[in-house]
């Protein structure tokens, strides 16, 4: 059964596929499929206007395909919004359409988390990361509203959620991040 394919999808989808089909670890998948995400990023207008426009209540993600080995989600924030510090369920690539997305990257010391450090992602930048190691936090640092485009290596539609762990620890900044 062929599945329809939202508008802007018919590429990255084959290709993912055939990215995740190659059996390559975590970090390798991570970053072959940033490196697609890179040359072929969705425009904004994957999305509708009305699923552009957010929500007052937080950010939103919205699956846009789903499948055993991965999923295509679109992360929409409106300015200021963000996630509580989290990792992961599995390798993740993203990319911004717009908006920055300010991530800050922690490091589980068992009593504390650790600041280890901090990256303003910008429209059309492309990043990817694998667990473990994925522990952060990212908030909408621009006057308009973000968007950006993630995959993960997990069926979220099936999980819910692509967050493996949430953490409540109290954090410390390491001396190399407080002087940035």
């Amino acid at each position: 059964m062929k599945t329809t394919l939202r508008p802007g999808l018919g590429e990255l989808v084959p290709g993912i596929r055939a990215i995740t089909d190659r059996g390559l670890g975590r970090r390798e998948t991570a970053f072959a499929v940033a490196g697609l995400l890179r040359d072929g990023l969705p425009p904004l207008d994957i999305l509708t206007e009305e699923e552009r426009a957010g929500s007052p209540d937080g950010y939103v993600s919205r699956v846009l395909h789903a499948q055993d080995a991965f999923s295509v989600v679109a992360v929409v924030w409106r300015p200021g919004q963000d996630t509580v510090i989290h990792d992961h369920v599995s390798w993740c690539a993203f990319g911004v359409l717009s908006g920055v997305e300010h991530e800050t990257l922690y490091r589980d010391m068992g009593d504390h988390l650790l600041e280890i450090g901090r990256a303003d992602n910008r429209p059309g930048e492309v990043s990817g990361f694998a667990p473990p190691g994925d522990i952060h936090q990212v908030r909408n640092t621009s006057a308009e509203v973000g968007v950006s485009i993630h995959v993960y290596g997990a069926d979220v539609s099936r999980l819910g959620s692509s967050v493996r762990r949430v953490y409540d620890l109290p954090v410390r900044a390491s001396s190399a991040a407080s002087r940035s």
